[in-house]
């Protein structure tokens, strides 16, 4: 243990004795807070110990008998940089009830609102606590552990009927729809009448921007999505508005959500991998990373990757940025209404990043690339140069060509300068995260705050713009393109040779009980994976932290007072893709 932590102990053990005791159980860190207590707690540890960050929130069911309670886990870090506070609150299953932290954290909403729905967790003094992933009439929440799904077959994989007997069986041939069906005590589908949109727009009940005019005037709220294309996916914006001004904005989401978390603790540790590739399906190669990390944490020493291996995951993850970065940009064109040129000129040094994902994983989009102690194969012979030639030599100068284009453009600063503006202290506040908190002036980047891998190998700048606007996370998104190029150029150089895992490939792995908190700067922000291991074969707890949808949580802050075609900008500028916003 680092002499930082043990100060932060003592002086939350002298500040409140009696309410915070370390986390004792085995593998596990950071402190137990008492419920009733955790207001106080927080705010102290926000105003006095600078914890002004609030990253991820993340709900666990311990179901075991008569020691079963529901848990809440906080990670918390100094916006300046440094480690995370750990701390946690534990409750009765049977009355999952804590105070809410959004007037604190107003980052804590949707997480909060997600671990209602799936855990089934209250947050008392929530201002609009309700499903967020779930539609409103669903049954039960179906992260707890004793929740079966429809065609629920067996807790864990591999499933008895694939492995090791190999007798194969479709579980809807033993469980045929209409027989596998149950309902909630009392109710009775043939006379409901219920109305799940009403609680989508009770949050929009009031104006939440004051009438600027003398004019008596109606609102109205209008949908946009969730059939749009400028929604970028199957996405609902729910806007009110006074005139074309708007007075109110809630974002719908959970049309693709699958209960990728629950299908992550049914599969085996390596099954995960693959399945880390279906979240933000542009940023496959950073979702593997972040997960691996997370696992390896808990693995310890063992599972330690090689130098080369090192180097191949840097090179792999910093073209995925650029990758993603180009294409954002490119779509945020087609968001002002430049359709298809602006984003064809990006999609096409787009593909050439992908032909090399094709040459080294064996697929374009979804790669299944890492594993637990490296990589799964080595570079192809010529798959480095041609790299170094992408690196070195194209990239450079189209990315140059697209600043020529597309940064003074009348159109593009006349639709993006002073729109959507979010400031510093708004951009912590909401948990925002990658390049929409550094556009507002926080110059927090994971690679140099925590840094993770060998980042602190290399010579790069934290990209950071002051003005908080559209305008902004498009310039924010050009720079970090070209400090990744530094980063490439740098890692093509020092590859070294040598082995590419560190330990025999296994189908299964056995990991130490414990938990950890696996992060890294992906495209789109602090991409984190919370694991609790139970010593099995497979995760008790799966969590992702998905910057696409916590930073939707700022989404209203970013729009109120602007007009309905800003709201298509705005979203564009924060660049979501919905199989992480639902998962």
């Amino acid at each position: 243990m680092t002499a930082e932590p043990i100060v932060i102990e003592d002086k939350l053990v002298a500040r409140f004795p009696g309410i915070v005791a370390a986390d004792t159980r085995k593998g596990f860190e950071g402190y137990l807070v008492k419920a009733e207590h955790l207001i106080e707690f927080a705010t102290a540890i926000r105003d006095e110990m600078g914890y002004d960050f609030l990253s991820s929130l993340t709900g666990v069911d311990y179901l075991s008998g008569e020691q079963s309670f529901l848990e809440v886990v906080y990670h918390v870090y100094r916006s300046t940089g440094g480690g995370a506070l750990n701390f946690k609150v534990q409750v009765p299953r049977e009355a999952p009830i804590l105070p809410s932290l959004v007037g604190l954290y107003p980052g804590a909403d949707f997480q909060e609102r997600e671990a209602w729905d799936l855990l089934g967790i209250k947050f008392e003094g929530h201002p609009n606590l309700k499903r967020i992933l779930m539609w409103e009439g669903f049954a039960g929440h179906p992260l707890r552990k004793d929740w079966k799904e429809a065609y629920h077959e067996a807790d864990t994989k591999p499933f008895g009927s694939r492995w090791p007997g190999g007798e194969v069986y479709r579980i809807e041939d033993k469980n045929p729809f209409g027989q596998n069906v149950s309902y909630p005590a009392g109710f009775d589908p043939e006379n409901w009448k219920g109305d799940v949109e009403e609680s989508v727009y009770e949050g929009l009940a009031e104006s939440r921007l004051e009438n600027g005019h003398d004019m008596a005037t109606d609102q109205l709220v209008v949908n946009l999505g969730p059939q749009h294309p400028s929604t970028h996916g199957v996405f609902r914006v729910v806007v009110r508005l006074d005139g074309e001004t708007i007075t109110g904005l809630e974002p719908v989401m959970g049309y693709l959500h699958r209960n990728h978390e629950k299908i992550g603790e049914r599969n085996t540790y390596i099954m995960n991998i693959p399945f880390t590739d279906r979240l933000d399906y542009l940023s496959s190669m950073s979702n593997n990373l972040g997960y691996v990390l997370a696992v390896e944490k808990l693995m310890g020493p063992k599972a330690k990757p090689t130098e080369r291996a090192e180097y191949i995951r840097v090179i792999m993850a910093e073209l995925t940025r650029i990758s993603n970065h180009l294409w954002a940009i490119g779509f945020l064109l087609n968001d002002l209404g430049a359709f298809f040129t602006p984003s064809l000129y990006a999609i096409e040094e787009r593909e050439l990043i992908l032909d090399v994902f094709e040459a080294v994983a064996g697929s374009r989009m979804m790669c299944n690339y890492m594993r637990f102690g490296g990589v799964a194969r080595d570079l192809p012979i010529g798959v480095l140069d041609t790299i170094k030639r992408l690196v070195k030599e194209r990239l450079p100068r189209k990315i140059d060509d697209l600043d020529a284009y597309i940064t003074n453009n009348e159109i593009v600063r006349s639709r993006c300068e002073g729109v959507g503006i979010l400031t510093p202290e708004d951009a912590i506040a909401f948990s925002a995260a990658g390049p929409v908190l550094r556009a507002s002036g926080v110059p927090y980047d994971v690679r140099r705050a925590d840094p993770y891998s060998i980042y602190e190998r290399f010579e790069f700048d934290v990209a950071v713009r002051y003005h908080g606007d559209v305008y902004d996370r498009y310039l924010i998104r050009l720079d970090e393109l070209r400090q990744s190029l530094r980063i490439l150029q740098q890692a093509v150089r020092d590859i070294p040779e040598g082995e590419i895992v560190s330990a025999k490939p296994q189908y299964q792995v056995r990991v130490p009980e414990g938990e950890s908190y696996g992060r890294v700067e992906g495209p789109k922000g602090e991409l984190g994976f919370y694991i609790v291991s139970n010593g099995k074969a497979n995760p008790w707890r799966y969590h992702i932290r998905a910057p696409s949808f916590i930073n939707l949580t700022a989404m209203e802050k970013m729009s109120l007072g602007q007009k309905v075609a800003d709201v298509v900008t705005v979203l564009g500028s924060i660049d979501i893709v919905l199989g992480e916003t639902d998962r």
